[in-house]
């Protein structure tokens, strides 16, 4: 029995999305309650503000927040507002510049300057974990040598993920890492395992792209001889399978970008 549980209810702790939820949990372990705003298949960048989520952050001990401009301003304000400690999982990680992508489109997205989609590197996700473990060992100093045990562990299975996509993508050709995705969501994992990403949408979901940047794009695809075509789960898949069908290339699959899937095959972040 781990120390503390005949005494203490779970701490509530709020997570703006399904990823930070999970994180949360997996070091959270027993001592956390963990409820995510945006859950499993629900797009983050859509995302807006109801009043029973506000009764959820009044009722927090802790309120996770990604950071970098994934949360919108009313977010933000109600967490403030609320007076509940808070904490961002990103701070300290250098953010990449949310136009240094691969390609010109003129979009209009509220994200403001950088891109958000951290967690798509499990590198950078060793310090979003340790920050969701101070964050847990603040609010709640009682469970602290818990936290440190279950970050250790953590840090183990997010070690073993960037070396199993070392060996994934290292069995590719540099020149073949190219792939056709939903919107610009993997510039992290882009720049560290050296994949070539093309999205006819901007870094925010909301942006559709014209009839002239998907033209473009199938351009793109067969003077780059893209192989590699992707859904993703939080996104209408019409356009991506348009595209595929005026390329002759099929659609691989799908991917969880911004969102795990409720169970298989991506219920956790590791997942």
């Amino acid at each position: 029995l781990w120390s503390g549980a005949l005494y203490a209810a779970p701490m509530p702790v709020v997570a703006s999305f399904s990823i930070l939820g999970d994180v949360a949990q997996q070091i959270g372990g027993e001592r956390v309650a963990v409820q995510s705003l945006v859950g499993a298949n629900q797009d983050a960048h859509a995302y807006n503000l109801t009043s029973s989520d506000i009764k959820k952050i009044r009722e927090a001990r802790l309120v996770l927040l990604n950071g970098l401009g994934l949360e919108k301003a009313e977010l933000q304000r109600a967490v403030k507002q609320s007076k509940v400690a808070s904490a961002e999982a990103t701070a300290g990680i250098k953010p990449l510049a949310a136009d240094e992508h691969d390609h010109s489109h003129e979009h209009d997205h509220d994200h403001g300057e950088f891109d958000p989609h951290v967690w798509n590197d499990p590198v950078l996700m060793q310090r979003y974990a340790a920050n969701v473990a101070i964050a847990l060992i603040k609010a709640d100093p009682a469970g602290s040598r818990y936290y440190q045990q279950r970050f250790k562990d953590y840090q183990h299975v997010l070690n073993q993920l960037n070396n199993y996509a070392n060996q994934q993508f290292g069995a590719v050709a540099p020149a073949k890492r190219k792939v056709l995705t939903g919107h610009d969501s993997f510039a992290y994992l882009g720049k560290r395992y050296q994949v070539k990403f093309i999205s006819p949408q901007g870094v925010s979901s909301e942006a559709e792209p014209s009839a002239r940047q998907i033209a473009a794009i199938i351009r793109q695809i067969k003077a780059e001889n893209v192989k590699a075509v992707f859904t993703e789960n939080i996104k209408d898949g019409r356009m991506i399978a348009r595209i595929a069908k005026e390329t002759g290339v099929k659609v691989s699959g799908g991917l969880y970008a911004d969102a795990l899937s409720s169970g298989a095959p991506a219920g956790t972040y590791a997942d």
